[in-house]
């Protein structure tokens, strides 16, 4: 990938906004284990790294820190085991790690890049990435989502300056982690409406330059959905250069709008009451997939059946929102509603706006069942039960996650907007 003719293309963007990252390197291709010290140094990579990956992830790039020695560098190697999601306190074991080292290299995938992404932003340390499998759009990112106290939140992040993927690698990887990545990706254009959406109704920023990078990088990977369950380089080629690039889309916007909607809030709500009760949450891709499939039929019904004439204030039942996040979360409700963002719009915005809103759902996301046909294709997970998700816990998620972020999203609107709500319809849950 050409990160400098990328970020050329977007000189004297017509948002106004000036675009940059990083990112020196992106290099994705077949046999690049071997040429990993020489891409690194290229790229000014320091010599004296710290390399941190999983048990499994390590033995998938067998060789790698061989690799490294023998191309100069001074290796000081640490092996998490089993890291499913990105605790503060593994950061805050990481960032003791990484003060001896000048840069550090996390070899993997998932939850694990979080922590090493949030511990060098911590520590101002160098950050490059070997990725092991194509299952998220995290690795380009600068920020980090860091649960504190079993409560997702979003935080500042360091960048990585080179990444590499062996796309044999990524191909040999579980299927499963391969599909998680295309859930991921499946969530882009929930993301992308979402955004527009909150540029139509409380004039947010928004730039379709960066929007048209995640929306191209969507399309391509629904082009290889058939071939995602196989161990096929070239789709995971496809599949990884995709998940950087959304990635990247974050950084020259300056926020998650570009990659992120409503769905990807969904995922969080269910990882966070999953946590509550002492268990692990299955891929975060997994979950986005499929509950990219369940906002999508929100939306959709909900264009369908809004009557602008009934839209009015809004009318959130604030008690049912607290009991649905319970004691535990209460206070990050609170901080996340103080204002609340229906305060940045208006019945009467929503009134003029409403053709446009239901114009960005349209052009933005695949039909419901278009979505549900490309997720199965791809071994993706398009139901609560494919996610170890109680029929319970999906509707809680699918009705109050608007709650969790200070983010305009059209499920959020729903108070204001005074149509019909069918979540066990929307979840998949009367089928039969």
């Amino acid at each position: 990938m050409n990160v400098p003719s990328l970020l050329n293309a977007l000189q004297s963007c017509a948002c106004g906004k000036s675009h940059t990252v990083g990112i020196r390197a992106v290099e994705i291709g077949r046999g690049l284990l071997a040429q990993t010290a020489n891409i690194l140094s290229e790229n000014g990579f320091p010599k004296k790294i710290l390399v941190v990956s999983g048990t499994h992830s390590f033995a998938a790039a067998d060789g790698i820190t061989d690799v490294l020695s023998a191309g100069g560098f001074c290796v000081r190697l640490h092996l998490f085991d089993g890291v499913h999601t990105s605790h503060q306190s593994d950061v805050d074991a990481l960032t003791a790690l990484c003060r001896d080292a000048d840069g550090l290299l996390f070899v993997g995938a998932g939850s694990l890049g979080d922590v090493c992404r949030r511990a060098c932003y911590v520590t101002d340390k160098e950050f490059a990435v070997f990725a092991t499998a194509p299952s998220t759009d995290g690795f380009a990112s600068d920020t980090a989502p860091i649960t504190i106290h079993n409560f997702k939140i979003s935080l500042p992040a360091r960048e990585p300056s080179v990444i590499i993927a062996d796309t044999d690698i990524l191909a040999a990887a579980p299927a499963v982690l391969r599909s998680a990545g295309f859930g991921d990706m499946m969530g882009k254009t929930i993301g992308l409406a979402d955004w527009k959406i909150g540029n139509l109704t409380t004039g947010e920023y928004y730039c379709d330059t960066v929007a048209a990078l995640t929306r191209d990088a969507y399309r391509r990977v629904c082009a290889v959905a058939d071939r995602i369950p196989q161990n096929d380089p070239e789709s995971a080629g496809v599949l990884m250069e995709a998940l950087v690039i959304t990635g990247m889309a974050m950084k020259l916007c300056g926020s998650s709008r570009a990659a992120a909607g409503a769905e990807h809030i969904v995922s969080h709500f269910w990882e966070i009451k999953t946590l509550e009760q002492g268990r692990a949450s299955v891929y975060h891709g997994r979950k986005v997939g499929a509950a990219s499939l369940m906002i999508t039929r929100m939306y959709y019904d909900i264009c369908k059946n809004a009557d602008p004439a009934r839209f009015g204030a809004d009318e959130t039942d604030w008690e049912r929102v607290f009991a649905a996040y319970g004691d535990a979360f209460k206070a990050d409700v609170v901080k996340c509603n103080s204002p609340t963002v229906t305060e940045e719009t208006s019945p009467a915005i929503l009134r003029e706006k409403w053709n446009a809103i239901c114009d960005a759902v349209y052009a933005e996301m695949p039909a419901p069942d278009v979505l549900a046909d490309m997720l199965r294709r791809a071994g993706a997970a398009a139901a609560c039960e494919e996610i170890e998700i109680t029929p319970e816990l999906c509707l809680l998620g699918l009705e109050f996650h608007p709650y969790m972020r200070h983010r305009m999203l059209l499920s959020r609107l729903l108070p204001m907007l005074r149509c019909r709500t069918d979540y066990t319809a929307w979840a998949g849950l009367n089928k039969g």
